[in-house]
């Protein structure tokens, strides 16, 4: 399966999501998919075991529990992969700090009593 084709499902970007913050048991994630998504158990397991069979995910067996955790490699092909494509936004929030960080010196100058003043 092809990486946009694994990222391209909701419920499986959440789960990555949840794990970028760390290993979660199978358990954890399934209760918080199932609350958001309103999936069963099992549809939850298939998708777990999606990212587990694409590399997306690893999982290790400690007692009983399963912990699952993000694997980066498959996320760095990625990340390559729209690098090509950072050219038609990079400029944009580039542009984007530098007025939002203007405003902000030009706030801290006037003082906060003062009103802002308006530019047309």
């Amino acid at each position: 399966m092809h990486a946009f084709d694994v990222l391209g499902d909701p419920v499986r970007r959440r789960i990555l999501e949840l794990l970028a913050d760390g290993e979660m048991t199978s358990g954890a994630v399934g209760e918080v998919v199932r609350a958001e998504f309103g999936i069963s158990q099992p549809a939850v397991s298939q998708h777990l075991k999606v990212l587990r069979e694409n590399g997306f995910a690893t999982v290790r067996p400690e007692g009983t529990r399963r912990l699952y955790a993000v694997r980066s490699a498959p996320l760095r092909d990625v990340d390559a992969w729209l690098d090509r494509f950072r050219r038609f936004w990079t400029p944009r929030l580039d542009a984007l700090a530098t007025e939002l960080a203007r405003g902000g010196r030009e706030r801290r100058l006037r003082g906060a009593d003062d009103p802002p003043r308006r530019t047309t």
